[in-house]
């Protein structure tokens, strides 16, 4: 039930706005393009809370031609009466951290967003940020310049600018150049999280405009059916084994949403939100769920006579697998696991989802014996699967269970900590026997591959096992692996902090990166998502100048630049490949780490990345070739 109840005395100061321009990360995750897009998702998701409260049905997102960004929504607008404080509530909070409705509980019944300090972080961290707010008849107008205002108050209330008969707060701001390693907003991760909020909110409708020159487009995001065409989203192009299945209800004060539906492709797919927030490591919420339909589907097996006596459960990765599933909850005060909110830890969402999620699909399944047929169906050619999966992996691994390399080619480190030590997966005997001759032996370990590795994407779990240079790669972590029909990793017992690809700067080396990323993201997803791999970046090009220092140069924009601003002859020395290099090359420009230059890899959007992992390396042609020429644009071709 809507609140009425949201005025200058629903605005509670908690603290200051003092250490986030010098600390961004703790608010925001960090400064690349992961933290540049969160300062818009902050500002949609209080547009989303006034929708969940009852008083907004409408978001505008556009990013203007001039880099910036505006969100704009027809919700009550944020109070501008005057505060306690003896200030514009508006003022307040925008500009002073933990001020905000979401403090005070009878003007949000749930909210998302960062900790409640969404908009004064945007704020500290943009160059400017324009704000027009429109309440009671009026336009109000305030401006701020890196988290400095700059409109006059009238005595201690924002300026009124104009009339208007509609309601809501327009956001305008442009990122801070000087916080930011780059300030263009990345407009896929942006279109999929506005998409995703569109699902999980089917009364809402989102209307997105990209106004930069040469990305002109305008895209409306309205989903009536939900979470329900959420999952028909995800499995489209699988052969479904039913109807989606949809229910909602409520315990204590915690509200559940789910659709489930299972697919004749046998992975899980299981996403997790609270409070419109995705929860990328999911939490007590799934913990719930997971239980809840482990112990269904293996009593109602037995009910059915599918399970005998003496036959064990199935796991609870048997009965997950096929299944794509949307769990949302809404809870009035959630907890989680870290600042920016990836993993719930509530415990009576557990209870919430268990409880609901028992008692309604017992009801679907009582109703619908042929739908829980083939869903057990899909548990048991999961078992069968798996069994023979295990049997392959016990043989795979029993052979070298203690063993750092079984095929010899691992050149070890001599120290045991873990946290010093990192690993170089390199490309050819050439480089990699370069690469052992420049190491530091103390922390450096080096793992010559051959050529480029098998398609994991493409191929089966018996050929991936089977495959020599994964095997070795996998022996040499010491962490196992986890995909589809089980997990046996355990990142605890991983040998190296950093795992660093180390291939040659070209196309050829480009596309080894991309096998070798495919093989870890599919395989031990966790590397990635806990920061442990690394992309490592050789040079190009040498440059020996008659008058003057060698320089390394490391692509060909670098190069040209070069060109533009030297004068005088150079010698121009190019690197084909790392073999080239000698050992005090090698080590200075790819090794050394006080010198070198490392790409970390991270994931911004999960669902993004596994869709577009699936198409650029499954076996579908046809999207392959679509995405390609739709992104071609964005290419760096090797000259």
């Amino acid at each position: 039930m809507a609140t009425e109840q949201y005025n200058a005395d629903s605005i509670t100061v908690l603290e200051g706005l003092e250490a986030v321009r010098k600390r961004p990360g703790m608010y925001i995750g960090g400064v690349g393009t992961k933290g540049l897009n969160h300062l818009i998702y902050e500002i949609v998701d209080n547009a989303v809370d006034e929708h969940l409260a009852g008083f907004c049905s409408k978001i505008w997102v556009k990013l203007e031609k001039d880099g910036s960004c505006t969100v704009k929504d027809n919700g009550r607008g944020i109070p501008v009466e005057m505060h306690q404080k003896g200030v514009s509530a508006a003022r307040i909070v925008l500009s002073t951290l933990h001020a905000g409705g979401k403090f005070d509980n009878e003007a949000y019944k749930t909210s998302g967003g960062l900790h409640g300090v969404g908009s004064s972080v945007v704020n500290a961290l943009s160059e400017y940020m324009d704000v027009k707010i429109s309440r009671g008849g009026l336009v109000y107008h305030d401006a701020y310049e890196k988290g400095r205002p700059v409109v006059e108050l009238e005595q201690g209330l924002l300026p009124v600018v104009g009339k208007s008969r509609e309601s809501g707060t327009q956001i305008n701001f442009l990122p801070d150049g000087e916080i930011f390693e780059k300030t263009r907003f990345k407009a896929d991760w942006l279109k999929s999280r506005l998409h995703e909020t569109a699902y999980l909110n089917p009364n809402l409708t989102i209307f997105y405009e990209n106004h930069r020159s040469g990305e002109e487009e305008a895209i409306t995001y309205h989903e009536p059916e939900g979470i329900i065409s959420y999952v028909k989203e995800l499995n489209s192009g699988k052969t479904p084994v039913h109807e989606p299945i949809y229910f909602k209800g409520e315990v204590d004060r915690v509200e559940v949403e789910a659709a489930i539906q299972f697919v004749d492709t046998f992975e899980e797919n299981i996403l997790g939100f609270c409070n419109n927030i995705f929860t990328q490591e999911g939490g007590t919420h799934l913990a719930g769920f997971k239980t809840r339909f482990t112990a269904m589907i293996n009593s109602y097996a037995r009910e059915l006579g599918i399970l005998k006596e003496k036959d064990p459960n199935f796991t609870g990765a048997d009965t997950r697998n096929g299944m794509t599933a949307v769990i949302a909850v809404k809870h009035p005060d959630p907890i989680f696991e870290g600042q920016t909110k990836t993993k719930l830890a509530s415990a009576d969402a557990t209870k919430a989802v268990f409880t609901v999620a028992g008692d309604e699909l017992q009801l679907y399944f009582d109703r619908n014996v042929e739908v829980l047929k083939g869903v057990i169906g899909c548990a048991e050619k999961s078992a069968k699967i798996r069994r023979a999966e295990e049997k392959a992996k016990t043989n795979m691994l029993t052979k070298s269970r203690f063993s750092f390399d079984s095929n010899g080619k691992l050149a070890n480190c001599e120290s045991r900590d873990a946290s010093k030590c990192e690993i170089f997966i390199v490309e050819g005997d050439s480089a990699g026997g370069s690469a052992k001759t420049a190491r530091n032996r103390q922390y450096q370990a080096i793992l010559p591959i051959r050529g480029k590795i098998l398609n994991v994407e493409k191929a089966s779990m018996d050929k991936v096992l089977a495959n020599a240079e994964i095997k070795t790669m996998i022996n040499s972590f010491g962490c196992g692996f986890s995909e589809g029909y089980g997990n046996d990793f355990d990142i605890t017992k991983l040998r190296y902090d950093k795992i660093i690809l180390m291939t040659d700067a070209d196309v050829d080396g480009s596309h080894i990166d991309t096998l070798l990323l495919t093989f870890l993201y599919r395989f031990m997803p966790e590397l990635i998502y806990d920061g442990h791999v690394y992309i490592a970046m050789p040079p190009l090009f040498k440059v020996i100048p008659k008058k003057g220092e060698e320089q390394y140069l490391y692509d060909e924009k670098e190069l040209e630049r070069y060109r533009r601003t030297h004068k005088g002859d150079f010698t121009l020395q190019r690197y084909k490949g790392l073999g080239e290099m000698d050992a005090e090359q090698l080590w200075e420009t790819t090794l050394d780490p006080e010198r070198r230059v490392l790409k970390r890899v991270e994931i911004e959007d999960a669902r993004l990345a596994s869709e577009v992992t699936e198409m650029l390396m499954g076996s579908e042609v046809g999207p392959r070739r679509q995405f390609i020429y739709e992104h071609a644009d964005e290419a760096e071709i090797d000259a």
